[in-house]
C-alpha cells in the first residue's frame, strides 16, 4: 500500500461502497481498519498494484475511504463499519456464575435439538470449536474444586470448620484466575458466542433485529453515486448479511441502482440455522438463494476449523429452492494460496487462520480481498463463469427446514 496520494486529476472509474459487518467481536472496529491498512499494504506490495486510505468525506457511522490504481484504473471505496460490537459487550457481562449456567443452557440447546449431532457430519473443525468451551471451563472448575478439596483436608486436620475457611474461597479465587487469562485461552469469549446464538434458538435476539433493521435502512441511504454496493460479512456477521440483504431487497430496490453483491468469509452460518427456532434465518437463506438481483460469493478455506469450510449454508441448511441461484462457493485454499513458511507459522493460530480472509496472501489467486473491496471489477464480473469448489458440501443435514 503507498503512502503517496494518487493523483488528484485522476478521477476514479469505478465507484464503490463496503459495508462490512463483524462476527461476534467486542472490540472497537478501529481494529479493522488498522488491520485493513497493513494487510492492504502487504497485498499490494505482492500483487503489485497501489492502495492508499483516507478519511471519510462526510461524517458519519465508522469508516474509511480507498483509492486504488490497479492495471492502470483509479478506484475508489467508501469502507463502513456496521457496528454491533456494543451488543455483543453487553452479552458478555454475566460474570462467571452466569457463564456457566450459559454453559449449561448452551450445551443443552444443541444436545436435546438433535442440532450439535447433525453438526458433527459436516465439519469436524467447528464442532471442536464448539466443544472446546465447554471442555475448557469444566477443566477450570475441576480444578478449582481439587484445590478447594485439597485445603480443606489441609485444614481439616486442625477442624472442619478450619478446613472449610481454607478451602471455600479457593473455588471463586482460582476461577477468576482463570477469567483473567481468558485473552489467551478463549473459553468464556467463545462460550459467550455460541450462547448468544442458542439463547432463542436460533431466533436473533429483539436488541439484534431492531439493529439489523437500523443497517437496511442504513444501506438503502446508500444506493446512490456509487457502481457497486458490496457487503461483506465474517465470520457470524455472515448470517447478519444475508438476513438483512434479504430485508433490503424484499423492501423494493431502486431504479437506477448499482451492483448489489454480497461476499460471506469464514461463514458459521449452520451453527444458527440448524436451532428449531432460526425460521427467520433459514426463510432468508431460501430467498436470498434465488434472487438474480445480488450475487452472493461464499469463501471458505478448509484450513480455517473456525468455519464450516466449503458448506453451501443454504443446501446443508435443507432450504434450497427450485430455483437457486447462490451462493458461489470457493475456497480460499491457505495451503496454495500461503507460502509454505507462512502456513507453518499460522497453521495452529486457529483464531488468526479465521482472519485470514481479510489479510494478505503470498500467492493469491482469484480471492484478493483488496481487490474485490476497492478494485475495479465488480464481484459479479470477478466471478463471472467460476464454477464453485468440487469438495463443497451441499447434502440437507439440518433437522430443523421450517421457515
Amino acid at each position: 500500500m503507498s503512502d503517496l496520494p494518487t493523483p488528484g486529476n485522476l478521477e476514479p472509474a469505478f465507484r464503490r461502497k463496503v459495508f462490512y459487518i463483524p462476527g461476534y467481536d467486542p472490540i472497537h472496529p478501529r481494529r479493522y481498519r488498522e488491520l485493513y491498512r497493513a494487510e492492504g499494504r502487504a497485498q499490494a506490495a505482492i500483487s503489485g498494484y497501489s492502495l492508499t486510505l483516507q478519511p471519510r468525506k462526510t461524517s458519519g457511522p465508522y469508516g474509511w475511504r480507498v483509492r486504488a490504481e490497479i492495471a492502470g484504473a483509479i478506484t475508489e471505496a467508501e469502507v463502513e463499519i456496521l457496528v454491533w460490537s456494543d451488543l455483543v459487550r453487553a452479552s458478555m457481562e454475566t460474570g462467571i456464575v452466569g457463564t456457566y449456567l450459559q454453559l449449561l443452557r448452551t450445551a443443552g440447546a444443541y444436545i436435546f435439538t438433535g442440532a450439535l449431532f447433525r453438526l458433527m457430519r459436516l465439519r469436524k473443525g467447528p464442532m471442536i470449536a464448539a466443544l472446546y468451551p465447554i471442555g475448557m471451563l469444566l477443566v477450570q472448575l475441576a480444578l478449582a474444586l481439587a484445590a478447594a478439596g485439597a485445603l480443606y483436608a489441609l485444614g481439616a486436620w486442625i477442624h472442619p470448620l478450619v478446613g472449610a475457611f481454607l478451602g471455600l474461597p479457593a473455588i471463586p479465587f482460582v476461577l477468576r484466575a482463570f477469567r483473567r487469562l481468558d485473552n489467551r485461552l478463549y473459553a468464556y469469549y467463545l462460550m459467550h458466542d455460541y450462547a448468544y446464538s442458542a439463547q432463542s434458538l436460533g431466533a436473533n435476539p429483539p436488541a439484534l433485529e431492531t439493529r439489523m433493521a437500523d443497517f437496511t435502512r442504513r444501506l438503502r441511504e446508500a444506493m446512490s453515486d456509487c457502481d457497486e454496493l458490496l457487503v461483506v460479512g465474517h465470520s457470524s456477521g455472515a448470517h447478519l448479511a444475508v438476513s438483512i440483504l434479504s430485508d433490503l431487497i424484499r423492501g423494493g430496490l431502486p431504479e437506477p441502482r448499482p451492483a448489489l453483491a454480497l461476499l460471506t468469509l469464514g461463514q458459521v452460518v449452520p451453527m444458527v440455522s440448524f436451532l428449531p427456532r432460526a425460521n427467520r434465518l433459514r426463510a432468508d437463506l431460501a430467498f436470498l438463494s434465488a434472487r438474480p438481483e445480488v450475487t452472493w460469493v461464499d469463501v471458505t478455506a478448509p484450513g480455517d476449523g473456525c468455519a464450516f469450510a466449503l458448506c453451501d449454508p443454504v443446501g446443508v441448511t435443507g432450504v434450497a429452492p427450485a430455483g437457486k441461484l447462490w451462493p458461489l462457493v470457493i475456497s480460499a485454499a491457505f495451503t496454495q494460496t500461503l507460502s509454505p513458511e507462512t502456513w507453518t507459522k499460522l497453521r495452529w493460530r486457529f483464531f488468526r487462520l479465521h482472519f485470514q480472509y481479510l489479510c494478505a496472501f503470498d500467492r493469491p489467486g482469484d480471492y484478493d480481498y483488496f481487490q474485490i473491496t476497492a478494485g475495479p471489477i465488480p464481484l459479479a464480473q470477478r466471478y463471472a463463469g467460476r464454477p464453485p469448489s468440487k469438495s463443497r458440501i451441499e447434502r440437507p443435514l439440518s433437522g430443523w427446514r421450517s421457515t
